[in-house]
């Protein structure tokens, strides 16, 4: 037993002002036929040695019971409901709206109603997946009150934005998951280590524009995996009339960590790299590095429609069909 502090109130228990202790301890009971351990709190009687609850008391140790049980069975407790809600501002009524419940479920949701385990995952994906949330209110559109709709799509475009990076990666991470090691450099993919050879790139070579950035990426791979048997990052390539180019290029460009500034030129996009103002290498090795300065000074040096002449004579390119993978196994025959 856990002494809180004490009051003085009136004591229903001897029927005297006094001194009362608020104490706190361990509980065990069976909820749904499971035994739940929990936390309760009861004011104590010193004059009688009894313990007793307000109403308010007996509503908390309710809770913390429930609370218990559903951390037990794997479901969301009801402080973690609230901070779903909270995430998103939304009320318990458009809530329930949104997943198609009755306007007072959430509200007993919180309280003293467990939730099955089907509404449960609901609200885990809501929290877990803004953009499915966005999805929930715009269908709910024409339940919601106009400013309820507008703040939630707002709040829900921010989490989104803040999960752009996570998404991006889970993306990638699927577009990469039906190629084999031999298609990858003989290594797992590793975003770090793209971002980190993109913005090591972009600090040495002052106009690096998109063009060139994806030939220095494939020499990059493919010197380091013909001396090493390995690629550095595990990337695929694949050939393209300019020359190699990773899958996934444009949403790898996105990746948090990458800056560029879109330029237009004849009204066509030119993406211009700079490094980012707080990159570091944290993952590139020595020798991953060396290979890098190899390529930037046999390659970065090139004007872009020498490098993609110079790409178009590698026996890589040449032995791809167009839009095929570039196998790494022509690395060997790069002359540098």
């Amino acid at each position: 037993m856990k002494k809180i502090k004490s009051i003085n109130e009136f004591c229903i228990m001897c029927m005297k002002e006094h001194e009362i202790d608020l104490v706190e301890k361990e509980e065990e009971n069976v909820f749904k036929g499971e035994n739940v351990k929990f936390p309760i709190t009861y004011k104590y009687c010193s004059n009688t040695d009894q313990y007793s609850e307000s109403e308010e008391m007996m509503n908390e140790n309710s809770l913390r019971m429930k609370d218990a049980y559903r951390s037990k069975m794997g479901l969301l407790t009801s402080k973690e409901i609230k901070n779903i809600r909270k995430k998103y501002s939304i009320s318990q009524a458009d809530l329930a709206k949104i997943i198609g419940l009755g306007k007072k479920t959430i509200t007993r949701y919180e309280n003293h109603q467990v939730q099955d385990k089907a509404y449960d995952r609901i609200l885990r994906k809501i929290s877990k997946d803004p953009n499915w949330f966005l999805e929930l209110v715009k269908e709910s559109k024409d339940e919601l009150n106009e400013k309820s709709y507008n703040k939630l799509i707002k709040n829900g475009n921010r989490e989104y934005k803040d999960k752009q990076n996570e998404y991006l990666i889970e993306r990638i991470e699927a577009m990469y998951a039906e190629f084999c090691e031999e298609d990858r450099g003989n290594v797992e993919l590793n975003l770090d280590k793209v971002v980190e050879m993109v913005n090591y790139l972009a600090s040495k070579i002052r106009n690096l524009y998109k063009v060139k950035l994806m030939k220095l990426l494939w020499y990059s791979d493919s010197i380091f995996y013909k001396l090493k048997n390995r690629s550095i990052s595990g990337l695929v390539y694949k050939a393209l009339p300019m020359g190699a180019v990773p899958q996934a290029y444009q949403e790898i460009l996105e990746l948090e960590g990458i800056r560029y500034d879109l330029h237009f030129i004849n009204g066509n996009e030119s993406y211009h790299f700079l490094p980012d103002k707080d990159y570091q290498i944290k993952n590139l090795t020595d020798d991953e590095i060396e290979i890098l300065d190899e390529v930037i000074n046999n390659y970065g040096v090139l004007q872009t429609q020498t490098l993609i002449d110079k790409m178009h004579d590698e026996v890589a390119y040449k032995c791809t069909n167009d839009f095929c993978i570039i196998d790494y196994s022509h690395s060997p025959e790069i002359e540098i």
